[in-house]
């Protein structure tokens, strides 16, 4: 029996490796919550989609927050986080990724990670950006892209924060099945990955866990901070995944502060 059940997942695997499996790590929503605060929405063109998102302006802000939330819903499920930004003098852009959202298409490692650069060459282009500190914040599915755009674009950032984050794809797929994790290692091979690509941001980093995340397994979130350079924070906590800015939000914001300084 586990014979058999070894070969059906490998199976699986081989199938669909060159995809990446992306359709069993993001779940976009279309529903559209009303947004209470003052806010701008903004289109850019994905190549035959487009992508979507909201500003949250401030006059003289402390500097520019970059929001990526993760697999789930969308930009307008999420104004909760950026209020105790916004209440802190910080200005909040999120953007929708293809599918999530008024977005269209449908999401993948790969046009995530292109349209993250395109979104990020225009929010640093906007004139309300330009001459602002940016700070790239990554929740849950959403740390491997901020990651990602950190590397990519350092010497264009201040910090990144990782809330409730992960070393890899690859890896949190063999936290769930641990069962098939050689068979995980050789077949779900992600385009890039967290722990890797956090070697080479040179900036402030914060990572933000509960050891109570049932989501995204702790020790993930401790070895991906492991393998970042100085300066860097841990910030742990008690509660539910990704739920820090609303249970400890005035000890992130204190602590984003002084890393900004």
């Amino acid at each position: 029996m586990k014979t058999k059940l070894l070969l059906l997942i490998t199976t699986f695997f081989l199938q669909f490796a060159n995809a990446q499996m992306d359709d069993k790590f993001y779940f976009p929503n279309k529903t559209i919550n009303p947004i209470s605060l003052p806010h701008e929405e903004f289109t850019l063109k994905a190549e035959q989609d487009s992508i979507t998102g909201i500003f949250f302006k401030k006059e003289n802000p402390k500097a520019t927050l970059v929001f990526l939330h993760g697999a789930g819903g969308n930009v307008t499920y999420f104004q909760k986080m950026a209020t105790p930004f916004l209440n802190a003098n910080y200005q909040v852009i999120m953007v929708d990724f293809r599918g999530y959202g008024k977005s269209s298409g449908t999401p993948t490692h790969l046009n995530i990670a292109k349209d993250g650069q395109q979104f990020f060459n225009y929010l640093k282009d906007r004139k309300e950006i330009k001459n602002t500190k940016i700070i790239i914040y990554g929740q849950s599915m959403g740390t491997q892209i901020a990651t990602h755009l950190a590397k990519e674009n350092t010497k264009d950032i201040s910090m990144l924060i990782l809330d409730g984050a992960f070393t890899s794809i690859t890896d949190l797929a063999c936290s769930y099945k641990p069962e098939a994790k050689e068979v995980i290692q050789k077949y779900l091979i992600a385009p890039y990955s967290a722990k890797e690509d956090i070697k080479l941001v040179s900036v402030p980093k914060i990572l933000i866990h509960s050891k109570e995340d049932k989501d995204i397994p702790y020790a993930l979130g401790k070895e991906l901070f492991e393998a970042a350079a100085e300066p860097k924070y841990f910030l742990e906590y008690s509660g539910a995944h990704i739920n820090a800015l609303i249970i400890n939000p005035d000890v992130i914001i204190n602590k984003v502060n002084e890393f900004l300084k």
